[in-house]
């Protein structure tokens, strides 16, 4: 188990290896979700199987080269990423975005923990005929969380152990899927669809860099361990290089499967429907392997989660740090199972607000990054007035502003089921593009206010 909570982790312990977060981040990304909405690409967007691919690679790209330049702050500082934030916003000011994060975190989790619940349902169904009941519903949802928290709770090896796992389950299903739609997927059909308005392509990459935009902030939890000789380059590639071994098929596939099987767009279970487009020698270990990806990102969620609520104050242990998040997403999750009538509007409102929230992070974050901030071990810890990070009262008065002024922006341009700001109906607005527009903001804001000075002088990090 690792016992290591926020502190940073010393020189000698770090013995990590770059190759090991290209496991991570496959494994951050097998969620059927992806073949949703792949469908919803075809279906929505009017793509056809070519445009689809364009947006499945630049979203990758987009999004997961932002969690690769994040990550190298993970092995600069050696703490995780809110943590390290707290020399950005200040000791004070980084618990306004690490709060928010927070919550948005419980949304995530809640996501990914009925949907592989959807998948445990799907395949008993699959195999014995046991229709789902609120009872069952409940005792399956536990069962998940549960095994999501023992992995988050044990720490980084067992994730890393679980992650090399899962990529070859997952390799190996996926393959079975691939056949199976070469073999008996209409393909006249699918070649032969016009292509969509190239607005649509724009707002399909909007859609889809959302869930990766909302990693950013976890980069470093997962970077922590290697040397700080670790290539940065590599950093990036193994981000990138994950995210589209995993995207890139799954949300082909579900283009594919679109075609002929539109209603994949708008299922309220998503992962039955799945299991009722395969055949039973290849939707049941492909549904199995779908509740192991879907417990291990939520495992990785909750890892990152827990290392947020410490910094908000909670003076516990990093693995009970990470129960109150496992106890908030069974409640979230029995709720939307049992209550929601629309499971993707719900989800594609959510990725909208996800995006949004980390985004106005990420611009100050990164910007501050880039200017080659060196992370003071003890000033980071040190949360009173003697901290090196204090700057004015606590605050970074610069870090807040870009990181304030970014989210209402972004807000303005969002569109969801729940909310609907001014600037919605304009062009940025309904391409799904105010994740962008935030970052931009805040990236922009922050670089052209004078950096804050804080009491450490730029001097190395101290282990």
């Amino acid at each position: 188990m690792e016992n290591r909570g926020l502190d940073p982790v010393p020189d000698h312990e770090r013995t990590g290896r770059v190759r090991t977060l290209f496991p991570t981040w496959v494994t951050a990304n097998m969620t059927v979700l992806l073949l949703t909405v792949g469908a919803g690409l075809t279906v929505f967007n009017g793509l056809n199987l070519w445009q689809v691919l364009v947006v499945a690679v630049t979203a990758s790209v987009l999004a997961y080269g932002l969690v690769g330049l994040v990550s190298i702050a993970g092995k600069r500082g050696g703490a995780p990423g809110m943590a390290l934030s707290r020399a950005v916003f200040g000791q004070r000011g980084n618990l306004f975005p690490g709060a928010l994060l927070w919550v948005v975190r419980w949304g995530w989790e809640t996501v990914n923990a009925v949907t592989g619940s959807y998948a445990v349902l799907a395949v008993l169904d699959l195999l014995f005929g046991v229709r789902s009941t609120h009872s069952l519903i409940l005792v399956i949802l536990t069962a998940f969380v549960a095994a999501s928290f023992l992995v988050s709770g044990l720490g980084i090896r067992a994730l890393r152990i679980c992650s090399r796992v899962s990529v070859w389950l997952f390799g190996a299903t996926s393959l079975l899927v691939l056949v199976h739609l070469i073999v008996s997927t209409p393909w006249r059909t699918v070649l032969d669809r016009p292509p969509g308005p190239t607005a649509m392509m724009i707002a399909g990459i909007g859609t889809l860099a959302a869930g990766g935009i909302s990693w950013v902030p976890s980069a470093p939890d997962f970077a922590r361990y290697l040397p700080r000789s670790a290539s940065g380059r590599a950093m990036v590639g193994a981000a990138v290089g994950g995210a589209l071994v995993t995207i890139l098929p799954m949300v082909m596939m579900g283009a594919v499967m679109a075609v002929s099987s539109p209603h994949l767009a708008v299922t309220k279970d998503p992962v039955a429907f799945i299991g009722e487009l395969l055949p039973g020698w290849i939707s049941v270990p492909y549904l199995l392997t779908a509740v192991v990806g879907m417990a291990l990102i939520n495992a990785m969620s909750m890892y990152s989660a827990g290392f947020t609520a410490q910094t908000l104050g909670f003076a516990v242990p990093r693995a009970w740090a990470v129960g109150v998040n496992a106890t908030i997403s069974l409640l979230l999750g029995g709720t939307l199972m049992m209550v929601a009538t629309s499971f993707i509007d719900t989800f594609l409102s959510f990725l909208t607000l996800l995006g949004v929230t980390f985004s106005a992070w990420i611009g100050v974050f990164g910007v501050d990054l880039l200017r080659g901030r060196r992370y003071d071990s003890a000033a980071l810890m040190d949360t009173t007035p003697t901290s090196g990070y204090w700057y004015a009262a606590g605050f970074s008065r610069q870090a807040m502003g870009a990181w304030g002024s970014a989210l209402v922006t972004g807000l303005l341009f969002t569109d969801v089921e729940w909310f609907s700001g001014p600037l919605a109906a304009s062009w940025t607005g309904r391409h799904g593009l105010g994740w962008a527009a935030t970052i931009l903001v805040s990236a922009g804001v922050y670089a052209a206010l004078p950096r804050p000075a804080d009491r450490t002088a730029g001097a190395p990090a101290r282990f």
